[in-house]
This record gives C-alpha cells, structure tokens and sequence, in this order.
C-alpha cells in the first residue's frame, strides 16, 4: 500500500507569543517494510531557524525556532510511504527464556533490547501489572502466544473512551480504570510486560484514514516485544491485531514521552487550543 499521510497541527492563542520552538517527531521512519518516497514539515509564521537530527532511539527530529510575534502556529507535515507485509516471526519461544536471554545480554542485539525492560519516565512495573500480565504467560507459554493474548485482553477489557485521560494519566489509573485511548492501552501492555522482565517499547505511528479500527484519523499508538532470533515484533492492544499495511511508523522509544509528535515552549500566548487532523490516504502509486 501507498499512502499520504498528513499531519496537521494547530495552535491557537488568546494573548500574543514573542516567540517559541516546536520540536516533532512527525518523519516515517524507513524500515525492511516501510520505504520513505517524500517527506517534508512546514511551519506558519516561517521559521528563523530549522535544525534536523537523529534522536537516541534513531528517530529523526526537526526543531524550528520562530522569532516573530504570532497568535497562531501551525506546523504541517506530509509523507508518501510505502507499506508492506511484515515477514512473519521466525517461530516462538517460552517467555521465560526469552527473559532470561535478555537479562544474560551477551550479543549486542539482546543489549541493546535490554535496556526496554527497565522502568521509564511513564511506564514503572509493579505488582499490580505483574498479576495483570501473569494469567497471558503461565509456565512455558510461548512469548508470542502470550503477548497476543495479553493484546486481546487489554482490547476486550478496556474501553475506547477519548477524552477521559491525558498525557500524563498515570499507568497504574488506566489500568484501574480499564478505559483510555491507545496511549494508554500501550503504556499498559508495557508496564505489564516489563513487570515481567520482557523487553518492549512504544511505537508512534498513523493508521489508514477510513480503516475500520480504533485510533484512526488521529496519531496511533502500539507496542514491541522482543523477540530473540525474530527481532521486534509489534502487536497493536487497542485494535488487537498485529500491525500490517493499514500502519504507518513514526518511531519509537520507552513510552510517549520519547516520541512526542509535537512539543514545544513559548514565551507568552496565555490560554491555547490545540487542533490536530491526521489523514492516511491511499494513492495510486502511478500518480503519487
């Protein structure tokens, strides 16, 4: 599948700005199975400055810096991406050798997965999540027959219920609360994860605009499980499925926080509305 992916956010303010800096994360990342054709991030008023780098994760980053006054700020970014089927994992293994490869880290692979096990800024284990992820991986289980069924319990216990959360909802809230958006489906299913010492971090990416899941039409969230001699393999709780064709990746990092779309400061502007639209179209690839 080909795809047009628009990423638009607004911001508007009911006081002027002097000045401020945006930085987003809003470039697919080029991967075995996502080619990266176009791409480019624009911003309204222009920018005195754009600076573009690589983050810790591999991500790409642009930063602008607007020097001028502005009650509105806009910053547009439009892709044209590729997407293929995703090779299936080459076979599973039990979770708790899976975890006890990963703890031993002896090759450079199951190093850097290493680090995904420890808790991050928004996501810590606990025991409540331990006890939540236990009944998905009883002794021997497969690590991929786990993770899809913690997935599907995660999809059929939880309620899609936009607006009840915030960037900042603690994991431990969404989990007693069972309702969130795929933010906080995500941050759950890591916790739980981590909780028993099994390597996964968080995706940011796009679904097809039109695509009969939860979470299209707006910025997406799954999550990735490592898996020894398969790599990661992704697995989306809020739509329980394993992503395919209809996602597009952004990038990825420990939980959200690491991949913000769009963050930033601005000196003044007072109170601020914030628009987003997200739109993944089709195209045919004769006239892309």
């Amino acid at each position: 599948m080909r795809y047009r992916a628009t990423h638009a956010t607004l911001y508007r303010y009911d006081a002027t700005v002097s000045q401020c800096q945006s930085e987003v994360r809003l470039t697919p990342r080029a991967l075995p199975w996502q080619a990266l054709l176009e791409s480019r991030i624009e911003a309204t008023p222009g920018p005195a400055s754009v600076e573009a780098h690589k983050d810790y994760f591999g991500n790409d980053v642009t930063t602008f810096t607007i020097l001028e006054s502005h009650d509105r700020f806009e910053i547009v970014a439009t892709s044209v991406v590729e997407v293929e089927a995703r090779p299936a994992p080459a076979g599973d293994r039990p979770w708790e050798a899976v975890r006890d490869e990963l703890a031993l880290h002896e090759r450079p692979d199951t190093l850097e997965a290493f680090e995904y096990v420890f808790d991050s800024p928004f996501v810590a284990a606990g025991a409540e999540l331990a006890a939540y992820a236990r009944p998905s991986f009883p002794p021997g289980r497969g690590l991929l027959e786990g993770i899809d069924d913690l997935a599907h319990r995660i999809h059929a216990e939880f309620t899609y219920q936009p607006d009840t959360t915030s960037i900042d909802t603690p994991v431990l809230e969404a989990l007693k609360a069972r309702r969130g958006v795929c933010q906080d489906f995500s941050h759950v299913m890591i916790g739980a994860l981590r909780s028993l010492r099994v390597a996964s971090r968080y995706v940011s990416g796009y679904l097809r605009s039109g695509a009969d899941y939860q979470g299209a039409e707006a910025s997406h969230a799954w999550v990735s499980v490592y898996l020894p001699g398969s790599g990661w393999v992704d697995v989306d709780p809020t739509n329980d499925v394993r992503p395919g064709t209809s996602h597009v990746t952004l990038g990825w990092g420990r939980d959200y926080g690491d991949v913000t779309p769009v963050k930033g400061i601005a000196l003044g502007g007072g109170h601020q509305i914030v628009d987003v639209e997200v739109r993944v179209d089709p195209i045919d690839a004769a006239h892309a």
